[in-house]
């Protein structure tokens, strides 16, 4: 049987996916797809391949948080719009994809 982290990996290459639907889709907490993405990202690397993270965006004024740019940035879901302090946010997604 796979692991949680070779799951998750099968599946964002198959299509993008956001943390909320992986974590319903293998029946564990979205907290806990945020902590192996780090891990997918070294993985898919070394695999030859890359994990796209698409930023949240605000869904009121359409603000777009731009992707992880470093390795110790948050990967997650922001609380709020910076710029018109809206608190609906459209989670980051993810995907992986060959070189």
């Amino acid at each position: 049987m796979p692991t949680i982290r070779q799951q998750i990996m099968d599946l964002l290459e198959q299509k993008e996916w956001d943390a909320r639907s992986l974590s319903q889709r293998l029946g564990i907490r979205e907290r806990e797809v945020y902590s192996h993405i780090p891990h997918i990202l070294r993985s898919a690397e070394s695999a030859g391949k890359k994990l796209v993270i698409s930023g949240p965006e605000c869904m009121s004024c359409g603000f777009r948080f731009e992707g992880r740019k470093k390795d110790r940035e948050k990967i997650g879901k922001p609380g709020r719009c910076p710029d018109c302090k809206a608190e609906r946010i459209a989670p980051p997604r993810f995907t992986i994809i060959s070189n």
